[in-house]
């Protein structure tokens, strides 16, 4: 037996969760998928059970792409796959030499996909962040009215926004069979959590839950003016000096990430008490010049206006109503979102093209 994407060649230089699920999606299909690890492996591998989960099936190097060694090696591998998929920082594949544009000046027929938190346009490309920052800007976490904003219990700006990358490199593939073309495939986190939720106030989001996860300071805040926002840090040391250093509490900056989890429920009091002394705006501002994961958690009417995700062009109108549009951008490709809603029935006697 073999599998329906037999013959496609992925080159996954990507870490963490989203983009593996893609190509994990890829591999089940049967694509060959090589992952590039950095020096010492994905960090993901610190979570065995996730980690087999979306690296299941494929072949891994290691690689510092950092080094000329590395990054002359990526370039032979590049040569022989159809397929590149990074989730880096915008701009940091680039810095590589392993930016789409560069890549694909000498493979035009190249299948270039991105996934990152908020996309490679827009005023908040360059913000840090993680799943509940994204689900917090794409209004998956709007509280009802008189409620508080809970934890979701699922990643499922990371798993869709995996999944949505899968099956845009799917198209792009059958569309490379027919006419030899690549494509460049953006697609950004919280993109497909707007997309999921609509620009609209409907009901509560399903599989969400009160609990808070475990990693110290992680989850949703109120603010002075009864506002909230969300802190994602993990276990990076910058991201928790950044947020710290911007709530003015400078005792907890140098706490290792060990320390931090002896201290959960102390953490989680001094960020809240830090936070609810400000407002929103000015939360938001000062995290956000200090370089942490933070994002407001907006209502779908809050998120359809935000600057990112118009600049995204995430809604589109049809007719006098607001809709969501395929969450990703597209090179070579306009997305075809736009269009009448059709009456029942109304293609009688449509034929595909033979």
């Amino acid at each position: 037996m073999t599998g329906l994407l037999d013959g496609m060649r992925v080159l996954d230089v990507s870490m963490w969760r989203p983009m593996p699920h893609a190509t994990q999606i890829l591999c089940d299909l049967g694509a060959e998928v090589l992952k590039v690890e950095r020096p010492g492996g994905d960090p993901m591998r610190l979570y065995p059970e996730i980690f087999a989960g979306v690296a299941r099936g494929k072949r891994s190097i290691e690689l510092d792409l950092k080094s000329h060694a590395g990054f002359e090696r990526a370039l032979e591998l590049v040569a022989e796959c159809d397929v590149f998929c990074e989730s880096f920082r915008p701009g940091v594949a680039e810095r590589l030499g392993l930016g789409s544009a560069q890549l694909r000046v000498t493979r035009p027929e190249l299948i270039y996909c991105s996934i990152s938190g908020y996309g490679q346009t827009g005023p908040w490309r360059d913000m840090p962040g993680h799943d509940l920052n994204f689900e917090a800007l794409g209004g998956a976490i709007a509280p009802r009215e008189g409620e508080s904003p809970v934890m979701p219990s699922l990643p499922v700006a990371d798993l869709e926004a995996g999944t949505m990358a899968a099956v845009l490199i799917c198209a792009a593939w059958s569309n490379k069979i027919a006419t030899g073309e690549g494509e460049t495939i953006d697609v950004a986190m919280a993109d497909v959590v707007a997309w999921w939720v609509g620009p609209r106030t409907h009901v509560k989001v399903a599989g969400t839950d009160s609990k808070q996860p475990g990693s110290p300071g992680y989850g949703i805040f109120e603010t002075a003016d009864g506002g909230w926002i969300t802190l994602a840090p993990l276990n990076e040391q910058h991201l928790w000096t950044a947020i710290c250093e911007a709530l003015g509490l400078d005792g907890l900056a140098l706490l290792s990430f060990a320390e931090r989890l002896q201290q959960i429920d102390s953490i989680r009091d001094a960020f809240a008490t830090a936070i609810g002394e400000l407002s929103s705006a000015a939360a938001l501002d000062r995290l956000s010049r200090a370089g942490a994961p933070v994002a407001p958690a907006l209502t779908p009417e809050q998120a359809a206006m935000h600057p990112q995700l118009v600049d995204r062009g995430v809604f589109t109108k049809v007719g006098d109503v607001t809709v969501p549009t395929l969450p990703s951008i597209l090179s070579e490709h306009k997305r075809e979102s736009v269009g009448r809603v059709p009456e029942v029935g109304g293609h009688e006697g449509f034929a595909l093209d033979t």
